[in-house]
């Protein structure tokens, strides 16, 4: 689960990290006002979506000449005439791809004078299994640009979780950023608030970029992106009232109401399968037989026939879905709950595409029985490869 950067920032001002005084604008009334409770002189006014590069960002139907999701305003006028323009509108970065995403909320905020820009992250290290640091001196770019072009200039360290977070790893992180005085003693002080903050909200990852040494010497986080667990959410609720519903996918929105594992992809055959590796590995099999998976789709072992159902309807709201496999291995799944899902589903919803089912395991003949009994248009397939062969080729031709 992700959260906008005003959210993030204001749990960063909550555990005492620095970060510049803010106001986050729903309504376009209320931007004058919210950039009149900033000292300024310089207010910042910040398109606020779940996508990184927005300063680089556009929008569609833009005017010419006219500035990305991020712009530097001098007066209060000014910055509310700035998160008027902004709203409502959709903000295409490198991040959102070609449609974008539409600007439903802004955040104005204190302008900070910089001397340099660092970057600064904390995130689970799947290789160790252990929360990592990751630290570099070229702030403000793409972590990913900058490990491609100089690698040198990122450090990553994990922590041991039976020490947790020392000051030395602070010190560590302070003399990479080439800090210096009495920023090291912050450096150590803000690394310690930012791992307190990670474990005790089940962060998957908290992104500063950048991380700016001000010009009074002093460091501050100018920008914030965090992640959080959504396997943890349950456990904070200050946290799960932050979702905002409107910036996810509303097809992985509708599965996880139903605690289905659903991916948006961009092929044509959606996959409906039980079992996470099962689902890879029919993903695999459907590029290797020439076309692409349009989505990732895993109902779970004890699914029952609404979840079946609700899955099928979930595949097949997507206009891209040119063909679905469903591919079931019945161990603690039963193949006859997934057929009778599948019958349920397409007389609710109707069959435009081709559909091809492959069911193995337990209750595998009952639920052959159901398919073949429903007088529904369906391809039955044998094996793993026999029911990728066929719907490639009833899709491609």
């Amino acid at each position: 689960m992700n959260i906008h950067e005003y959210q993030a920032k204001a749990l960063l001002r909550s555990y005492g990290a620095p970060v510049s005084d803010g106001r986050a604008v729903l309504k376009a009334e209320d931007a004058k006002t919210a950039a009149g409770e900033l000292d300024g002189p310089v207010w910042v006014v910040k398109a606020q979506i779940h996508a990184g590069g927005r300063g680089k960002g556009h929008f569609l139907e833009a005017d010419a000449g006219e500035k990305g999701g991020v712009r530097l305003t001098k007066s209060v006028e000014e910055a509310a005439e700035e998160a008027k323009r902004m709203l409502g509108r959709t903000l295409v970065t490198h991040q959102t791809g070609p449609a974008g995403k539409q600007v439903g909320r802004i955040y104005i905020e204190d302008g900070a004078g910089i001397e340099s820009e660092l970057y600064l992250a904390l995130l689970v290290d799947r290789q160790s299994s252990r929360v990592s640091f990751v630290c570099s001196t070229e702030g403000g770019m793409d972590i990913e640009e900058v490990a491609a072009e100089t690698p040198d200039k990122i450090l990553s360290f994990s922590v041991d979780p039976a020490t947790g977070y020392q000051p030395f790893h602070g010190r560590r992180i302070a003399f990479m950023l080439g800090l210096e005085g009495k920023q090291i003693k912050q450096c150590v002080s803000l690394m310690g608030t930012l791992y307190k903050l990670f474990m005790e909200k089940d962060c998957e990852m908290l992104e500063i970029n950048p991380l700016i040494v001000t010009s009074d010497g002093e460091l501050k986080c100018l920008d914030a992106k965090m992640g959080f667990d959504s396997n943890a959410v349950y456990r904070h609720a200050d946290i799960a009232a932050l979702r905002d519903e409107t910036e996810e996918d509303p097809k992985e929105l509708a599965a996880s109401k139903y605690d289905l594992n659903y991916i948006a992809l961009d092929g044509e055959i959606g996959c409906m399968v039980n079992g996470a590796g099962l689902a890879m590995a029919t993903m695999d099999i459907i590029k290797l037989y020439g076309a692409e998976p349009a989505n990732f789709l895993d109902v779970g072992g004890s699914a029952t026939k609404e979840k079946v159902t609700e899955a099928f309807k979930i595949i097949t709201s997507d206009a891209k879905v040119q063909g679905i496999l469903v591919n079931i291995f019945g161990g603690i799944m039963r193949c006859d709950v997934i057929a009778e899902g599948v019958v349920a589903a397409v007389k609710e919803v109707g069959l435009k595409v081709p559909l091809v089912v492959r069911l193995e395991g337990t209750n595998v003949e009952e639920g052959k029985r159901i398919i073949n009994e429903s007088g529904l248009d369906v391809i039955a397939a044998d094996d793993l490869k026999d029911g990728a062969e066929k719907i490639v080729k009833a899709v491609k031709g």
